[in-house]
């Protein structure tokens, strides 16, 4: 069916005359160019009902009649020509007739055209043609219509199919064409190319000088800009307010119930169950048995299998890392289960009325209860205890314990089956060179230096290796003969003797005694009388001071020359702390000393300096609780030792080298191999850290040689020797040989057990000391001893 579209004229059109010939060509294309202007203007209405008779006046009565297809499209004029109102008339006429013979089966449609035919537009041209020939105007409207290029393609149009038919690049991202000059193809294939764009002033001004700018919209597809209409921006509000788009529709209009709510009580039909019905169907038995064995050979999966595969899926994805994880294990477990271990049968111990052998009497009760901090080492892990009568017994308080650490047990400890190797021990042991190869080491006791009525807690040996000096609790200092263990000399002090030690150089005779808050310079006046007079003249007169000290150190340490009861003991110089001083320890050019004082916070470790008479603080912030410090033989280091770890710090630098970590609980002394590569530690939770400095900031070994808390460590100068005093009484002698290859690994072999001091309150061996010369090693105790073993 095609659509009519009329155009009348009003009044007869004026015949051309050759004086306007010329100038009417112009005119006259610029008329059909508005004439079909207006036949596609969107402000009037432009519905496209099939079989609408469009009627469009211009000031004459000429009627044109136009034909389209089913979707609006122009096929041409299909009357024209200057035709009076009758002839418009009588046309009429024949059109309806030809309809209502069309449309006789339906009335409706009739109905509709009439409607439409009543609505058509009239557009009225306002110039009027002046000299165009009735041919003249056939030709030029048969033409096809041509588009204003000023104009955007689809400001006449309201719908989207233009824009689909019109760019044929689909559902792609168009920002793949900003680099041509194109934005895509038409039907035809031709290139699409972009309109033209302006840059961003131009932007601007439209932006200022059009009020309208903001409804402007970009049509990303044809690149042309659309301007919203006011129910477009309505529409757009509503939308985004989260409303209905349509806001003509009520949400909240009355339901229609287009099925009924009441249960029909008769069906709908009343046909008897045919006799087939009731036998099982031999297709379905046959496809039930297939899905059957589907199903058990794995072919096929429930849904609730296909569920757990896909929830598997979405989570994360673990796999195992070792051999023995894999799915063969895992089948082992079930076909080849390895059943939980029981528990040992009770015992006679365990009985309410056990045999009075299997008490314990107050040594071993003793005993048991010593070992809280290590259970494990008990035999019996309860104390028996004996009952009259079975009723007597009370509950067990570690029943729920005893029960949730068996329960923990078969949950977390694997259980596999595994070949026992038939080992001999012997292969286990690492093969360690024999003692005898590595002689000579002390080996027995053979002096014991007595004179003290209270515990020694520290010795130092003469570098000479000719006297031994010794401080203990009972406010004494007793310099000894090592051949033949007469004492020379008792110094008597105000306070309790913490630490001794002799200078290192052998040009000087010099004891540092530390007594309460006060350090000793002792000249102990044995050996050569000249060394001895060279010793007091050097002690004698302070040397000038340079430099201004701070009020920091004056408040914590003060230089000053020994009074003249004191001068004639042998003390020459006096340096007093502001807190007890736990330790002294000398360089090893005997012109720097250092003091502990655990007590001093930030000033805990002091270093003095013998030539200049003048101290110094080396820490401003306090790292922990300082236990002990040293020197190093060879490097300008000094080592830190806190409760936890041990620090080393560079003393030129003045900055931190390293940090040991010791895994231990308690430092409670360190030695410095003769080399300086490598250090030992002893700690009060009875062990020995071997540290090679080296290699890692981790002990290298770890020696559990004692029973009991060790108290001091101490490295031979000459041999490759270390010996430990612990509080069992007991001196352990150890070969420790350290290599120039650095790829060799430091040899550590224990030697020999020397145990023959008493204890005494708890307190065994409080301090070792070697021989600067031979493998003589002294020991003090709580015995009130010194003893040396050879």
């Amino acid at each position: 069916m095609t659509k009519k579209l009329t155009l009348k004229r009003k009044g007869k059109e004026p015949e051309p005359t050759n004086e306007v010939a010329a100038s009417s060509e112009a005119s006259d294309n610029e008329e059909e160019e508005d004439l079909l202007q207006a036949v596609k203007d969107p402000g009037e209405d432009s519905t496209d009902d099939e079989g609408i008779d469009q009627e469009y006046l211009s000031d004459s009565n000429e009627e044109v009649e136009f034909e389209s297809d089913e979707e609006g499209n122009y096929l041409g004029r299909k009357q024209a020509g200057g035709s009076s109102a009758e002839d418009d008339e009588d046309s009429d006429d024949e059109d309806e007739e030809e309809e209502e013979d069309e449309d006789d089966e339906d009335e409706s449609e009739e109905e509709k055209i009439e409607e439409a035919a009543s609505t058509s537009k009239k557009i009225t041209a306002d110039d009027k043609p002046s000299s165009s020939s009735s041919g003249e105007n056939k030709s030029s409207i048969n033409e096809p219509p041509k588009r204003d290029p000023s104009k955007p393609e689809y400001q006449d149009s309201d719908t989207s199919d233009e824009e689909d038919i019109r760019n044929t690049v689909g559902n792609i991202p168009m920002h793949w064409y900003d680099e041509y000059k194109h934005i895509g193809y038409d039907w035809d294939a031709k290139k699409i190319v972009k309109p033209e764009q302006g840059d961003r002033i131009d932007e601007f001004l439209r932006k200022i000088e059009d009020p309208d700018f903001w409804r402007s919209v970009k049509d990303p597809l044809t690149g042309q800009e659309v301007r919203l209409t006011d129910e477009d921006i309505a529409l757009i509000k509503r939308i985004s307010k989260g409303r209905i788009a349509n806001e003509d529709h009520d949400e909240y209009a009355p339901w229609i119930e287009w099925f009924t709510s009441e249960v029909e009580k008769m069906p709908i039909k009343n046909v008897p169950d045919h006799k087939r019905s009731f036998l099982p169907s031999v297709s379905e038995k046959k496809r039930v048995s297939r899905m059957v064995h589907a199903l058990k050979m794995g072919w096929m999966k429930t849904t609730e299998e296909v569920e757990r595969e896909k929830q598997a899926k979405r989570g994360p994805k673990f796999y195992m890392l070792w051999e023995t994880d894999t799915s063969r294990e895992h089948m082992r477990r079930i076909h080849d289960p390895v059943s939980a271990p029981k528990r040992d049968l009770p015992g006679h111990a365990e009985s309410y009325n056990p045999p009075p052998e299997y008490l314990f009497d107050a040594k071993e009760t003793k005993e048991w209860l010593k070992l809280k901090d290590e259970p494990h080492k008990r035999k019996l892990h309860f104390m028996p205890q004996k009952f009259k009568s079975l009723r007597e017994v009370p509950a067990y308080s570690r029943y729920l314990r005893e029960r949730f650490l068996r329960c923990l047990d078969l949950y977390l400890c694997p259980r596999a089956k595994r070949v026992k190797l038939n080992i001999d021990a012997e292969y286990l042991i690492p093969k360690l060179p024999s003692p005898r190869d590595l002689q000579p080491f002390p080996t027995v006791e053979s002096l014991v230096y007595r004179g003290h009525t209270d515990l020694v807690r520290s010795v130092s040996v003469e570098p000479k290796g000719e006297y031994l000096v010794s401080g203990s609790d009972d406010k004494t200092v007793k310099i000894w003969e090592i051949a033949t263990g007469r004492c020379i000399r008792t110094i008597e002090t105000d306070e309790v003797v913490r630490c001794v030690a002799w200078c290192p150089n052998p040009k000087l005779s010099i004891i540092a005694v530390a007594t309460g808050s006060r350090l000793l310079l002792v000249n102990p006046k044995v050996g050569d009388k000249v060394l001895v007079k060279k010793t007091d003249d050097l002690l004698a007169e302070a040397p000038k001071q340079d430099v201004i000290e701070s009020e920091r150190i004056k408040v914590a340490v003060q230089w000053s020359t020994a009074e003249a009861d004191e001068q004639e003991k042998g003390v020459r110089v006096v340096i007093t702390h502001f807190k007890p001083i736990r330790q002294v320890t000398w360089h090893g050019r005997g012109d720097y000393l250092a003091t502990v004082m655990p007590e001093g916070a930030n000033r805990s470790a002091l270093i003095h300096q013998l030539s200049k008479r003048r101290s110094q603080i080396p820490f401003s912030k306090s790292k922990g609780l300082i236990q002990c410090v040293l020197f190093h033989p060879v490097k300008p280091c000094f080592f830190v030792a806190t409760q936890h770890n041990i620090r080393i710090y560079d003393l030129v630098k003045q900055e931190l080298v390293k940090k040991l970590l010791t895994n231990s609980k308690w430092i409670s002394g360190m030695s410095i191999h003769p080399k300086g590569d490598n250090l030992l530690v002893s700690t009060y939770d009875k062990k020995m850290l071997w540290f090679d400095l080296d290699l890692s900031t981790k002990p290298y070994q770890t020696m559990r040689l004692h029973r009991n808390a060790v108290r001091s460590v101490a490295f031979h100068l000459r041999y490759p020797l270390f010996a430990s005093g612990s509080d069992d009484q007991a001196v352990i002698v150890s070969h420790g040989m350290v290599y120039n290859d650095l790829l060799q690994n430091p040899l550590i072999v224990p030697l020999k057990k020397l145990q023959t001091h008493e204890k005494r309150d708890e307190f065994g061996v409080l301090d070792v000391s070697w021989h600067p010369v031979q493998p003589w090693v002294f020991s003090t105790g709580a015995d009130c001893t010194i003893r040396l073993y050879t």
